[in-house]
């Protein structure tokens, strides 16, 4: 078993995500619909577009280049391997949204020696999906769904010229539209639906950030790159210890970058690899407060979100608001 995806939402046994959370946000208490989004509790997902890496998929330039030469003199033995390391999403990004995700972590790439305008997603190996068919599959999506909004945070941005930044923006207007909200202050639901806006657009790219008023600055992302849940709760701790910073940010957690279960136990499924440290990991998400210096609370981004309750647990923080 490799890592490669057969169906979206049918990958080693995971459970597909219902739509339970379809509509979330306009269900929420309407005493919430004033609160500005960096007070919300907002489900994500970490390394949104991996659930389309296959075998056919190269891997990135950036990597090194050790394992790019082992992929190609070894592929049957490094390929599963690396799939199974770079892989943290097995529901299509529709199905994502439908669950109740509404913060998309999007890294984008030019692949080298590609297609002039083709733009990938990446994490260690390139995926299959094109970047404006998935923004297009997006808009479709908000457009069945009025009264919901997504943070599509646009990151990473390898092999990325000026002339491809300033491509990729025309086609975020072009598809969007009307749905992008504006920088400025973190707006609140009713705002947003007032207005008609749907999009908020993190952009990991100062300069593009200065030319267009339709993108928002990149979003800060608290990653704890640990083995062991325990350590990877303590590293959120400490960060919650300095406070939150302001506006919206994203606390990580992540759980396939884990040497000792991928190289320890090669032949567990991927089930059992990101599972193990779900139960503790969501122990720690319940424990929050959102919407104070002391929860620190906002977007919670998450491996595998349709493997557990995890994007309820975030979302049900909310209700902790209401609560006082």
């Amino acid at each position: 078993m490799g890592g490669q995806v057969s169906s979206p939402g049918s990958f080693s046994g995971l459970p597909y995500a219902s739509k339970a959370n379809a509509d979330w946000m306009s269900a929420l208490n309407s005493r919430l619909w004033d609160v500005p989004l960096h007070q919300l509790s907002i489900p994500g997902s970490h390394d949104t577009m991996t659930y389309c890496l296959n075998k056919k998929s190269p891997i990135s330039s950036k990597e090194p280049r050790l394992l790019q030469l082992l992929c190609k003199v070894l592929p049957c033995v490094t390929l599963p391997v690396v799939l199974k390391w770079s892989t943290t999403q097995v529901l299509s990004v529709t199905e994502q949204l439908d669950a109740g995700v509404r913060y998309l972590d999007l890294r984008i790439a030019h692949v080298e020696d590609g297609s002039e305008r083709n733009l990938h997603f990446v994490h260690m190996v390139y995926t299959t999906a094109l970047v404006e068919d998935t923004l297009t599959e997006i808009s479709e999506w908000l457009q069945s769904h009025p009264r919901e909004v997504v943070i599509l945070a646009c990151r990473n941005f390898e092999g990325m010229t000026e002339d491809l930044h300033e491509y990729l923006v025309g086609c975020i207007k072009n598809i969007f539209g009307d749905m992008l909200c504006p920088r400025g202050e973190v707006p609140t639901l009713r705002q947003l639906w007032s207005r008609g806006q749907q999009v908020i657009l993190s952009y990991e790219d100062e300069a593009s950030v200065s030319r267009h008023t339709e993108l928002w600055p990149g979003i800060p992302y608290w990653w704890g790159n640990k083995v062991k849940p325990q350590d990877l709760v303590n590293y959120l701790e400490l960060m919650k210890s300095h406070g939150r910073p302001g506006g919206l940010f994203v606390a990580g957690i992540n759980l396939t970058e884990n040497l000792e279960f991928i190289l320890v136990h090669p032949a567990w499924s991927l089930k059992k690899l990101t599972l193990s440290g779900l139960p503790y990991l969501c122990a720690w998400v319940r424990a929050q407060c959102p919407g104070s210096a002391a929860g620190c609370t906002n977007i919670i981004a998450g491996d595998f979100i349709g493997a557990s309750g995890f994007v309820s647990d975030v979302i049900g923080l909310n209700q902790k608001l209401l609560r006082g």
